[in-house]
């Protein structure tokens, strides 16, 4: 069994099942009982936890990227570090991975296909506005949910891959969308993360990789060296447009890529809004192949063999593969010279048919023109306002002669994408427009009001729970850090980074500082019941050794009085110095009091006749031998612990319940976890009174009052 099912880590996110082993770390599913929340629970491998300086790292990553707040990026909730473990805790998602959708999918249609990669772009334009960049954006780190939304995961993660790249057949998932110069191990930003965007699109409109190859290396090779055969040859139902947005996002050339996240994503949502869109990129630019005047030329190696900054190859493989790579840019530009052929005689066909509907259309117009009465009809040209600024000298120009065929309304509206006052729509869209007369045409234009913000409440004194549950209802996303102070109660805030009253944007990730209490030194329990007795003055002597705190719960017992029976501690468990122990300690057995012997009876002669003075009768209110009153049972008041199972997992509810000649009555009734105290009950009865102790429900023991007196 998977050493970490049924662990609890930080007394909060029990471990309850294995996802997923990646490269680096394990994936569990798990439950936050502090939220009565399932999360995922990554654990960094023991390789790499061993490597201080791995881990250092890693931490300072994961805490840059939990700072991310996107609803497109899995997120980070928790982040924790200690000598033994080293774990993040992640939103869990409830859904697939990319590359399974399209594997059960197929083809994707390019609406569907649009709709994800926008999802996608705008969860890199967010980790790189933050100086995060993926540096792995592949379909195996893309989460399609229920609702068809996306979340992007692993940010920040691949950096930590070994330092040389080495692709082996494991990496093969991967290189099919790394970079040129990722292929090369040159210095990369935020543009190869757009580079691995286009082929992960191209990918879903094709139903095929740009490049394909027998081994890691030959694939690298081919994103260096070569150029994929673009979308609309392989799909030719493509939009022409969303064919120049992929080309463009995976020009081999970093300089003719899209400068940034936003860039791309403002075409995206262009082509959205207009399919038809034409954009004015030069093609032929942008299928350059990158030269080496830019990036790292390619370094030999001792032992004849060839490095490409990181990439191993064969010496024996490397000419084959350049030799295959010269065929199929080869037997490509064959193609393109035969489909040119084939095109030009398809253009002359198409022109003479062309020419006769322009003759027949004429003819036509001209016959049923004269036949329809001018009903005064004209058309006009609706202006494109969108990405303009609204300002006040924008929205004077709007009164002048230019626009007086046309009357404004404006409508704000929140907007991450675009800045405030600047114009994210318009209705009708521009273009031409039939017009009657001199009708007025109404155009609506939607501003951006920018960022929603939030103004953050004093979170320091608050529980951890209080605070948490305040972020999310305001639609804030959360990381805790734990620290030791000494003037914070444990589990309390102690401050937040943004701080009290500063006005953050939504779905801006809040820093809480929790406190873990004093820092203080823990020790581990001492055995106290293994096979030699242990007793009571040698288990006071032991704990005190540990500076432990004795508490005594003595209960009836077949054992030697004094004998330790069990403790509330497991041994080895490790606790604060100071805690309280508590110990079950044996009555002893009872011991039946011996018969006293009966005395010898005395003889006595009966006298029938009473004496003369004495009246046979005794006289009245005189008590006879024998008759006295027996005394009331003694009544007595204690306050003892409540001795609680080991095995308790989160809250129980526990009852104590007292019986006797008073009639029953509880005289406890409450929540208890095994991070709290013993409870204790203060208990006034007598000797025959029994207590029952429930817990949840059950019957836990049983004793008579008299026993615990």
């Amino acid at each position: 069994m998977d050493k970490y099912i049924g662990k609890m880590l930080d007394n909060r996110y029990e471990i309850l099942e294995i996802m997923g082993i990646g490269g680096m770390a394990y994936v569990y599913k798990a439950r936050c009982h502090l939220l009565n929340r399932l999360v995922a629970v990554k654990i960094l491998k023991e390789e790499y936890a061993s490597d201080d300086d791995f881990r250092r790292r890693f931490h300072a990553e994961s805490q840059a990227v939990a700072m991310l707040g996107h609803p497109n990026i899995v997120a980070v909730y928790d982040v924790s570090r200690s000598p033994e473990l080293e774990y993040i805790v992640m939103e869990l998602i409830d859904g697939i991975t990319l590359k399974q959708y399209m594997q059960k999918k197929g083809l994707l249609s390019w609406r569907e296909a649009l709709h994800f990669v926008i999802q996608i772009v705008k969860a890199l334009s967010h980790a790189h506005s933050r100086g995060i960049i993926h540096r792995d954006i592949k379909p195996h780190n893309i989460m399609i949910l229920r609702d068809g939304s996306v979340k992007v995961a692993d940010f920040g993660i691949a950096r930590f891959a070994a330092k040389s790249v080495s692709l082996t057949q494991d990496a093969l998932g991967s290189v099919h969308y790394i970079s040129p110069e990722q292929a090369r191990g040159s210095h990369i930003d935020a543009r190869s993360d757009l580079y691995s965007v286009g082929v992960v699109l191209y990918e879903m409109l094709t139903e095929r990789l740009p490049f394909e190859g027998d081994s890691p290396v030959a694939v690298a090779l081919q994103h260096i060296n070569s150029l994929p055969l673009t979308p609309r040859e392989v799909n030719p139902e493509i939009p022409e447009a969303l064919e120049v947005i992929i080309i463009k996002a995976m020009a081999p050339k970093l300089t003719q890529r899209y400068a940034s996240a936003d860039d791309m994503l403002r075409d995206l949502e262009e082509f959205r809004k207009n399919p038809s869109v034409s954009f004015e990129y030069d093609v032929s630019q942008l299928k350059t192949p990158s030269d080496a005047a830019t990036d790292e030329p390619t370094q030999s190696l001792p032992g004849g063999g060839v490095r490409v900054s990181g990439i191993k190859l064969d010496p024996r493989r490397e000419e084959e593969e350049r030799k295959r790579i010269r065929r199929e840019m080869i037997a490509e530009e064959n193609h393109k010279t035969r489909k040119a052929s084939n095109l030009i005689a398809m253009l002359f066909a198409a022109l003479g048919v062309l020419g006769l509907v322009a003759v027949l259309g004429f003819v036509i117009v001209t016959l049923v023109g004269s036949a329809v009465e001018d009903d005064e009809m004209g058309e006009i040209e609706i202006p494109n306002f969108q990405g303009k600024d609204y300002t006040n000298t924008f929205a004077e120009s709007l009164l002048g002669e230019e626009y007086n065929a046309f009357s404004f309304q404006f409508e704000w509206e929140s907007s991450d994408v675009y800045a405030v006052n600047k114009i994210i729509s318009q209705d009708p869209k521009p273009g031409p427009r039939g017009r009657s007369g001199n009708e007025v045409i109404e155009i609506t234009l939607t501003i951006s009001s920018g960022r929603e913000v939030v103004t953050l409440e004093v979170l320091a004194g608050m529980g951890e729970a209080e605070a948490l549950i305040w972020l999310e209802e305001n639609r804030l996303r959360s990381v805790v850090t734990r620290e030791h102070n000494d003037d914070v109660p444990r589990g309390t805030v102690i401050r937040s980074d943004p701080g009290a009253r500063e006005q953050v944007y939504l779905d801006t990730t809040v820093t809480l500082f929790i406190s873990l209490g004093e820092d203080v030194i823990e020790v581990a329990m001492p055995d106290l019941l293994a096979p030699i007795p242990v007793y009571r003055e040698e288990a006071v002597t032991t704990l005190g050794y540990f500076n432990l705190v004795a508490e005594f719960i003595i209960v009836p017992s077949d054992e030697p009085a004094g004998l330790v029976l069990s403790q509330s501690v497991l041994p080895g468990e490790m606790v604060p110095e100071g805690t309280v122990v508590y110990l079950e300690i044996s009555e002893g057995p009872l011991v039946e009091p011996s018969p006293s012997p009966e005395p010898s009876p005395t003889p006595v002669v009966e006298d029938p006749t009473p004496p003369a003075n004495e009246d046979p009768t005794p006289p009245e209110n005189e008590e006879t031998p024998g008759s006295e009153e027996s005394p009331p049972p003694e009544v007595r008041t204690v306050t003892k612990m409540i001795l609680m199972p080991t095995d308790i997992t989160g809250s129980v509810s526990v009852i104590v319940v007292q019986e006797g000649a008073d009639g029953e009555k509880t005289i406890l009734d409450e929540m208890w976890s095994n991070d709290d105290p013993m409870p204790a009950v203060t208990i006034t009865g007598y000797p025959d009174d029994i207590i029952r102790v429930y817990v949840d429900g059950e019957v836990e023991y049983t004793l008579a009052f008299k026993e615990i007196w």
